[in-house]
């Protein structure tokens, strides 16, 4: 018991010191000033992926068509906002690619940046949704654990670099992963329409493709700066090597039992034969396609929106 309540004291008084170094101008920012309402959230998201499964059970699922149409896009239209803005306000403040300390100051450019990983922070937890949907539409099977594990950790880490590091090379994987959200969001928003839509996006694979490759030049980046001795935190470095290794890890994982544990041509592929992974979690979407205007071929009716 003591010992237990000596690290709990460390720990807040480490918090307290790290509060010190924390970027001043963020901290009266919505959501900023304390980590506990993105704790709150995250435990509220856990709870429904708890509680969502149990009150839907003998519920028929929602079809949420015109829901999805309208968050897809909606999404589109935010992450191409945080891309362009990170895009034309890293240009503007002359950033290295390679190499790039943060900037604390109010410069207009500098805050911009802040502003733009800001609304990406947000986007994360905008992002607890998609498995709302999954769970409302009761497709139980994709809310696998490596779509939990992204979700979960991704809004509270970047809770912590909005916190302490909101600019410099932090805007390099931010506008990374919002321009892949782009065409990840656009692909599903797309699919919402309908299978006559549908039969035409033949690029769904290559997201997953895109996907791997953002993991691996996270790492090559990270490394680089590491190696180089770039004076962004050398913390966040290891943290985002870490992470992205997490998630090749759990992507081979996903991938060897999705294609290569069973031989091939052993039951249909879905959707153009791709499972895809967005955001590092498997997210094969598949719109249902409506059979008799509507009804589902199985007993009873999908609910409406």
């Amino acid at each position: 018991m003591e010992v237990a309540a000596h690290f709990v004291n460390d720990s807040v008084e480490f918090y307290k010191w790290s509060l010190t170094i924390s970027d001043k101008r963020v901290e009266k920012w919505p959501m900023m000033s304390s980590p506990l309402p993105t704790l709150a959230i995250s435990c509220l998201y856990l709870l429904f992926l708890w509680a969502g499964p149990r009150y839907m059970q003998d519920r028929q699922p929602f079809v949420l068509r015109k829901t999805l149409i309208v968050y897809n896009f909606s999404m589109v239209v935010l992450n191409f906002y945080i891309a362009k803005e990170l895009l034309i306000a890293s240009r503007a403040a002359g950033y290295s690619y390679l190499c790039q300390p943060v900037n604390y100051s109010e410069d207009e450019n500098e805050v911009r940046i802040a502003s733009a990983l800001w609304w990406y922070y947000i986007s994360k937890g905008v992002e607890f949704l998609d498995t709302v949907f999954f769970i409302l539409r009761k497709k139980f099977n994709q809310v696998s654990f490596l779509h939990v594990y992204h979700h979960c950790t991704m809004f509270i880490l970047w809770w912590i670099g909005m916190k302490w590091v909101p600019g410099g090379q932090a805007f390099f994987g931010a506008g990374i992963n919002s321009s892949i959200h782009v065409l990840m969001y656009g692909y599903y928003g797309l699919a919402a329409l309908g299978p006559q839509i549908q039969k035409y996006l033949w690029w769904k694979k290559y997201l997953t493709i895109i996907q791997m490759i953002q993991f691996h030049v996270t790492i090559g980046h990270a490394g680089y700066s590491l190696y180089t001795g770039c004076r962004f935190p050398s913390w966040m470095q290891w943290a985002l090597i870490g992470y992205a290794v997490t998630f090749i890890v759990l992507f081979a994982n996903f991938y060897y039992h999705a294609y290569r544990r069973k031989p091939a041509g052993a039951r249909k592929p879905v959707a153009n034969g791709v499972s895809t992974a967005t955001n590092g979690h498997s997210k094969a979407e598949e719109e249902e396609e409506p059979q008799d205007n509507g009804k589902k071929s199985r007993r009873g009716r999908p609910k409406k929106e």
